[in-house]
């Protein structure tokens, strides 16, 4: 008979990190569930040692690395469960992790996915992430990130969506938002960082709401097996062509002056760091959000006349995350602009280091 959920985990040269992930899914107590390794590309041993240490783990393999986006998108597709669940592979789950992921889509059948909270690994009362908001600056945001869980956050009512490293969606809602142009959940030209992102603006311009599961920890090393030049360059892309994809125009021409004002930050942070490599691919990655408008407007087009339900774009204002003057910033907490983990790729902080 088959499971009710897949957790797939994506993993590439993390193998490090790997182990004890696996482990702790041993651990839950729900137990109508399988674990699928996605392994994108490495060469660090990763198949044999799961071979060896975990026979019952399913494993796909690309030859090489295909991008994160690709990746999730392959292991969703050779599973049927009823719910996927995406897992960072440097991340350890506390033992009623899926439990309460399960339980909260099960009391929420109206939910497309279910977020849960991802803490800090070394300061384990710390939060990385309640779930993911969205700024009206045109900034992702971890919701509570480096503040104690003191349960502030726990009634779910700043979550624009679940953050793809640690999340449950229904896969009846991820079928619904298939991508527009290829067919898939995760737009694959995303690459990686802010793949979830988008899907959560799909999702939201859908109708779909998000349920969260406070109760449901995960422990996350941060940005151990991916960051860099590379994370930086495609953070710098992703986060612009999130907007110009999804970002519905009512909204884009209320909150222009704030959002050309987010991205000129960032642009003079990195030319202020530019003998840093990662500030200089940030910037790269900004320049090169214009070789992707075609496709970008294109896939917007398609988008916005496909919403199956005429949401109410002063519904979506209300519910993005207005930071305030002076507020934190992805360069202030080593985000997404200096890397971060691999998915992905955060009221709250910017994006902070996935």
């Amino acid at each position: 008979m088959t499971s009710r959920v897949v957790v797939i985990v994506p993993t590439y040269n993390g193998l490090r990190y790997l182990v004890p992930c696996l482990e702790s899914l041993r651990r839950q107590t729900y137990r109508d569930f399988f674990v699928l390794v996605m392994d994108d590309g490495s060469d660090d041993g990763t198949a044999d040692v799961l071979r060896a240490l975990f026979p019952e783990v399913a494993l796909v393999r690309f030859a090489k690395n295909r991008g994160l986006a690709r990746a999730q998108n392959a292991a969703i597709a050779t599973t049927c469960t009823e719910f996927v669940a995406l897992l960072n592979n440097d991340t350890e789950a506390a033992p009623d992790w899926l439990d309460h992921l399960v339980r909260a889509a099960d009391a929420r059948l109206d939910a497309w996915a279910v977020a849960g909270k991802l803490r800090l690994f070394d300061r384990r009362s710390a939060l990385h992430a309640a779930g993911d908001s969205f700024g009206v600056d045109g900034v992702p945001r971890n919701i509570g990130v480096w503040e104690t869980d003191d349960g502030r956050w726990d009634d779910g009512r700043a979550i624009w969506g679940p953050q793809g490293g640690a999340a449950l969606y229904r896969r009846s809602a991820l079928d619904a938002l298939s991508d527009e142009r290829c067919g898939t959940p995760f737009d694959e030209s995303f690459f990686m960082y802010c793949e979830d992102v988008d899907l959560n603006w799909r999702a939201r311009l859908r109708g779909f709401d998000t349920a969260f599961a406070p109760e449901a920890i995960v422990y996350h090393h941060v940005s151990a097996t991916a960051g860099g030049a590379l994370a930086s360059y495609y953070v710098g892309r992703n986060m612009l062509a999130v907007l110009v994809k999804d970002m519905p125009g009512a909204l884009l021409r209320n909150h222009w002056r704030r959002i050309l004002r987010a991205q000129w930050g960032y642009c003079v942070e990195s030319l202020r760091h530019g003998r840093e490599p990662a500030a200089r691919a940030r910037l790269r990655g900004q320049f090169a959000t214009v070789r992707m408008l075609p496709d970008l407007l294109r896939a917007r087009r398609c988008l916005l006349s496909r919403r199956a339900v005429p949401v109410d774009n002063r519904d979506l204002e209300r519910r993005l995350f207005a930071p305030p003057a002076g507020y934190a910033t992805i360069d202030d907490h080593a985000g997404h602009a200096t890397g971060g983990g691999e998915n992905g790729e955060d009221v709250t902080t910017d994006a902070a280091g996935r």
